[in-house]
């Protein structure tokens, strides 16, 4: 925090009043609260596309000690909508980085306010649950920012997907590859990608809201559902176009939002959370193995447990060991599987990569049973 800086205020719906300074781009931005829990990978957490709408916490003391970095990123801009942070850094460490966090965010013009106690604010969405809120670094009259928060729109019944998808196709990898795969672009992270073009996929990414029949043309060998943000309830456009996608028997591999619409398309209902999960270190079990792995996790819906374990035709293969939520399904009968968390890992630990080579595997397999 320095001199220069202008006061802030962070306002929450329930009519909490939170006072700090500036920083980043000045002005007004407002959405749903959330936070994350990860001392890391700020940059990759301010680009995925899963946070569009929301206005991040960051619980970690000191944010943007390494400044930023080209590579750290995980879309073509940051998306969440404002920044809040206990000492959000301008000055950086890291020899290898392009910028400052500020630079970075004065970029994107994202609003974002500093001083404020961050684990108290955290455990009062933990006990209140997830809300709307506002910051402003230019308008201090509590009254207007009162009337412009409620003009931000609840996140419940939000319809996002659309808005952070790619407006064209695109293509990654080798276009020799048997192993083709097409994505459903519903704000799918760039290292999502990687990690199937890593182990010889040749991906072509398509809009979300992209014709079955167009997709279809591509002559994929498996298909990927990505992340993304939004009420997954809201989607009926990407529910009808997986139930199409499943009637070709080819695999399916869902991650977080992708998990959800699985289950939707399956006939099993969503909900929203009551504050979400988003960090770096949320211990999955995997029923199948039996061992356990650290995730990387950013969603705020999630997948009915009841109406899955009622199911006769999905297999449970998940859970959070946290609170027993829902983490991983499979479709009995059928080549499709997806997890809530975020095997990429960036940021986070590796331990769930092992994902994306059973998918490739699945892929292989049925190919080969395809041809014989």
């Amino acid at each position: 925090m320095t001199e220069k800086q202008l006061p802030a205020v962070l306002l929450l719906a329930d009519g909490t009043i939170c006072h700090g300074k500036a920083f980043g781009a000045i002005g007004t931005t407002g959405g749903e609260i959330c936070f994350n829990t990860g001392m890391t990978g700020y940059q990759e957490v301010f680009t995925d596309p899963s946070y569009y709408g929301q206005v991040l916490i960051m619980n970690n003391v000191h944010v943007g000690n390494y400044g930023v970095k080209d590579e750290d990123i995980e879309s073509e801009g940051v998306k969440i909508r404002g920044l809040i942070g206990r000492n959000l850094e301008e000055m950086y460490s890291r020899t290898r980085a392009n910028g400052s966090m500020e630079d970075f965010l004065k970029a994107n013009s994202i609003v974002s306010i500093e001083g404020i106690d961050t684990r108290a604010l955290v455990t009062h969405i933990r006990t209140k649950g997830a809300m709307n809120c506002i910051i402003s670094s230019e308008i201090t009259d509590l009254e207007v920012l009162k009337k412009k928060l409620a003009e931000v729109p609840d996140m419940d019944g939000l319809e996002l997907a659309s808005k952070v998808s790619t407006s064209q196709p695109y293509e990654m990898g080798d276009q020799n590859s048997d192993i083709r795969i097409a994505v459903m672009d519903y704000g799918v992270k760039q290292h999502i990608l990687h990690c199937m073009v890593d182990r010889g996929a040749y991906v072509k990414v398509f809009p979300a809201k992209t014709s079955h029949e167009e997709v279809k043309a591509f002559n994929p060998s498996g298909y990927f559902i990505s992340n993304g943000p939004g009420d997954p309830a809201a989607m009926d456009y990407a529910v009808n176009s997986l139930k199409e996608i499943m009637q070709e028997e080819k695999p399916v591999f869902g991650i977080c939002l992708g998990h959800q619409l699985l289950a939707l398309a399956n006939g099993i209902p969503t909900f929203k959370m009551h504050h979400g999960h988003r960090g770096l270190n949320h211990p999955v079990k995997n029923i199948i193995s039996g061992q356990c792995e650290i995730t990387t996790q950013n969603h705020g819906f999630g997948v009915d447990p009841e109406a899955v374990k009622n199911a006769d035709h999905i297999e449970i293969t998940h859970v959070n060991l946290n609170d027993q939520s829902i983490e991983g399904i499979r479709i009995k009968g059928k080549p499709a599987f997806s997890v809530q968390y975020h095997p990429e890992s960036t940021p986070g630990p590796h331990d769930s990569r092992y994902l994306f080579d059973e998918f490739i595997q699945l892929v292989k397999k049925e190919m080969t049973g395809a041809k014989a």
